[in-house]
């Protein structure tokens, strides 16, 4: 039983399935989760289950458009503006930026390949952990939640960008929630093909419940189908050719229903 923090408000429950779990006691558990008043959702075995395996790549997005030429504040106010509950920094500030950081840390020394976020690793390093300790992504005041712009973060951005030889560019909102909101939509088509989740509608009700995704979206594989699947999969295949990564082509699944007609839902 996977609870979401916090535990005493959030209503989702991802329920893992493993190889070896019986029938039985998946339905013992389901119904425990009906008396505790808990939305669950099976979920197969793998790194994240079903919502953080995705997040991971939304959290990806929202670092690399800050390494590019966008603020944390530009990035938080068009995904809050889009409808989610928080932007990606200020929720790393308030579940603590040092999880997301242990995180990475396993998975550079499991593939010393696997492309790194710099900033945010920078930032972990000067002990800036979020709301319990003054200092993440922004500085809070003693007493307070309010997340204020922090000049020392806007240098270790310049640094970076410095360093890496990139010269900022003006990006816009629609660019923001669209490379965001998409890295959802294509790690979901892979969690769907792999058969982690059964059906497109637990994604929707995992981001729903769990992840503030905004309710009148429907869920980030709802809002793909609204858009419309050919537009969604045009602009993975832009993002693919604007920055020669992998992640963005298409998964099978997507491609498979644009030719075919054919949504996730």
């Amino acid at each position: 039983m996977h609870f979401f923090s916090p535990a005493n408000v959030m209503k989702l429950l991802e329920v893992v399935r493993a190889k070896a779990t019986a029938k039985d006691v998946l339905a013992t558990v389901m119904d425990v989760s009906k008396k505790i008043k808990k939305t669950a959702v099976v979920s197969g075995v793998c790194d994240g289950f079903i919502g953080n395996r995705m997040l991971k790549y939304y959290g990806r997005q929202a670092n690399e458009l800050v390494e590019e030429g966008a603020s944390p504040q530009q990035v938080d106010r068009a995904m809050e503006k889009f409808g989610m509950a928080m932007g990606p920094f200020r929720v790393g500030d308030l579940a603590g930026n040092d999880i997301g950081w242990a995180i990475r840390k396993r998975l550079y020394a499991e593939d010393p390949t696997a492309r790194k976020l710099p900033i945010a690793d920078r930032l972990c390093e000067m002990g800036r952990f979020g709301q319990k300790t003054g200092s993440g992504w922004y500085r809070y005041e003693a007493g307070r939640r309010d997340a204020i712009p922090d000049p020392v973060v806007d240098e270790v951005i310049a640094t970076v960008r410095k360093e890496a030889g990139t010269k900022a560019r003006k990006i816009g909102d629609e660019e923001i929630v669209e490379r965001c909101v998409y890295a959802l939509v294509n790690e979901g088509a892979r969690i769907l093909e792999e058969g982690i989740a059964a059906r497109a509608s637990d994604i929707d009700i995992v981001y729903l419940t769990g992840y503030g995704f905004p309710a009148f979206r429907g869920g980030p594989m709802k809002y793909a189908d609204t858009v419309g699947l050919v537009a969604v999969e045009r602009a993975m295949k832009h993002f693919h050719e604007q920055t020669g990564e992998e992640f963005w082509k298409p998964a099978p699944l997507l491609a498979k229903l644009v030719a075919e007609g054919k949504t996730f839902n």
